[in-house]
Order: C-alpha cells, then sequence, then structure tokens
C-alpha cells in the first residue's frame, strides 16, 4: 500500500518534502532579498501532471521504467514527480529547496547536454547539515529510487574551523581547501592516494568537472574528486581537501557506478550568492549554457 502512494506521487499527487529548516539557515526574508526563487515561481508542490498523461505516469513508475523514458514531460513535471518520490525517501534537508535545486539541475544539464549524461545517477550532498548528520545520497533519476543513502560525507577543511559542525564557507580558489558548491559532470576513475595522520592511503577517486560557472569550474585542477578516506565512518566525517569523500568501502562500491556520466550536486544554504545564482538550478538551459562555456 505505501508503494502504491508513492506511485501515485509520481503521477502527481505530491507527498510533500520533509525537512525543517535550522536555526542556522538563512531567514526567508534574506532569501527573497538574495533572489532565491520561491516554490510557486517554479511547479507549486502540490502541482498535478497532465491530466491525460498521469495514470501513464504511475503506470511507468510502477513498471520500473521511469518519469524520463519515452512519456515526453516538461522539465519542471519531472522534477515535480523526482520530489514527490525521492523526497519522501530523504531523512532530513537543511533547506526545503535543496532537493528541488539539485534535480532541476540535473534536468536542466541533461536537456542541455544528453550526450554527457551517460549514466541515470545523481550524487547529492547536503551541506547545510552538520558533519555528523548522514547528508549523501545517490539517486537513480530515471527508475526514481534511492541507490543510497543517506551516508557521512566531509567537507573541505577551509569550509569549517573545527573539525565537526557545519561548513560556512565556499570557495572554487586553487589552494582554499575549501567545498565548492554546484553541478559536476562525472568522469573517469584513477587511483587515489591521500595521507591521514601521517599515513599513506589509496582509494578509487572520481575526477569532477565543475559545471557551475565561477563557482566551482576549477574543480579539476584544483584536485576536488570523490574518493573513499579513512577520516569518513558512519557516525561522523572528518576533513578533506575540498573533496566529497565517503567511506572506503562505500567509494569502492559506488564510484563505478557514478563514473563517466552521472552528475553531482553539492548543496548549502549558507552561500546565498550561489544559492541563487547558480546557472544550472535556476536558468534554463540556454542561460546555463552560456553561463558555463
Amino acid at each position: 500500500m505505501r508503494s502504491n502512494l508513492h506511485v501515485l506521487a509520481a503521477a502527481g499527487f505530491c507527498l510533500g518534502v520533509s525537512g525543517a529548516l535550522p536555526h542556522h539557515v538563512l531567514d526567508a526574508a534574506t532569501l527573497r532579498a538574495r533572489r532565491l526563487p520561491s516554490t510557486a515561481a517554479a511547479v507549486p508542490a502540490n502541482a498535478p501532471l497532465p491530466a491525460q498523461n498521469a495514470w501513464k505516469a504511475a503506470r511507468a513508475v510502477l513498471n520500473g521504467v521511469g518519469i524520463e523514458t519515452g512519456l515526453g514531460y516538461s522539465r519542471e513535471a519531472r522534477v515535480h514527480s523526482a520530489l514527490g518520490v525521492l523526497g519522501a525517501r530523504v531523512r532530513e534537508q537543511s533547506h526545503p529547496q535543496a532537493l528541488r535545486l539539485a534535480f532541476e539541475a540535473y534536468y536542466n544539464f541533461k536537456a542541455a547536454h544528453p550526450e554527457k549524461v551517460r549514466k541515470p545517477y545523481l550524487y547529492f550532498v547536503d551541506y547545510g547539515l552538520d558533519s555528523r548528520t548522514p547528508r549523501g545520497y545517490v539517486f537513480d533519476m530515471e527508475a526514481l529510487r534511492v541507490v543510497d543513502g543517506p551516508f557521512t560525507v566531509a567537507h573541505g577543511r577551509g569550509s569549517s574551523s573545527g573539525r565537526d559542525g557545519v561548513p560556512t564557507r565556499f570557495s572554487n580558489r586553487n589552494g582554499s581547501a575549501a567545498t565548492s558548491l554546484g553541478l559536476f559532470l562525472a568522469q573517469e576513475t584513477y587511483s587515489f592516494t591521500g595521507h591521514n595522520s601521517g599515513r599513506l592511503y589509496r582509494s578509487i577517486g572520481l575526477r569532477l568537472t565543475g559545471l557551475s560557472g565561477a563557482f566551482n569550474n576549477r574543480a579539476r585542477s584544483r584536485g576536488v574528486v570523490v574518493h573513499g578516506a579513512p577520516y569518513v565512518a558512519p557516525d561522523k566525517a572528518g576533513r578533506s581537501e575540498g573533496c566529497p569523500a565517503m567511506e572506503p568501502g562505500r567509494a569502492q562500491e559506488l564510484i563505478p557506478t557514478l563514473a563517466n556520466g552521472a552528475l553531482v550536486f553539492l548543496f548549502s544554504p549558507l552561500d546565498g550568492a550561489w544559492l541563487s545564482e547558480d546557472p544550472w538550478a535556476h536558468g534554463d538551459s540556454a542561460e546555463a549554457g552560456s553561463a558555463n562555456g
């Protein structure tokens, strides 16, 4: 019975997005001043899909086909459907718009560059949550299912002064050791080596290309990658050099799935400029393509 409710959500009967706004997140007036779009400016949270397509969408989800294959919906409808199904599976969000922005960025980039999105996966991290809170997910955006998550993810040591807590500073600058926000394309894997407490460790690594213009376009030159790290445990994550690192065993399983064509979206409500200006999360495909070029 519960699975049928999720199917109905995919067909346009929204289940809503969980997660309250914690005290450290920017208040509504500040977000309005920074031009963060409201849900009403996109697709209302309770807006149904076109009536003639609703049952087809529900049947597609039941059959494992997903919303994206063959039904010809608008990107707005796809975002709405993904929120209805996947939003119910996300344990906590630092901001009500976190998943919506991630899904809008995913579908905008895929519409503009379908040849680059060769895998249907999205690695999402909510850096508005602290490092002891599981804040990472991998979604299958075709089947609308959670591949893995929530799990702990590291942030850059340049993004916070203490080992624990919420990262508050974000940078695209070389040498900053900070997390950078926005949309990334997952590329090839390689043999990663790092140091932890003076000891060398090895992991599978995943190179990333930043797609959100000046917010993250130096990711590859900075060496911002996905990798496993011994300082990431199920109950807490240490700090990286800016990489969204995960537990070593999880990296071994997930990175091959993401490599060569998945997308990565790193979110935080604490960087007002990025929050209101990321080209893929807020712009249409033409604007985003221009900003990225």
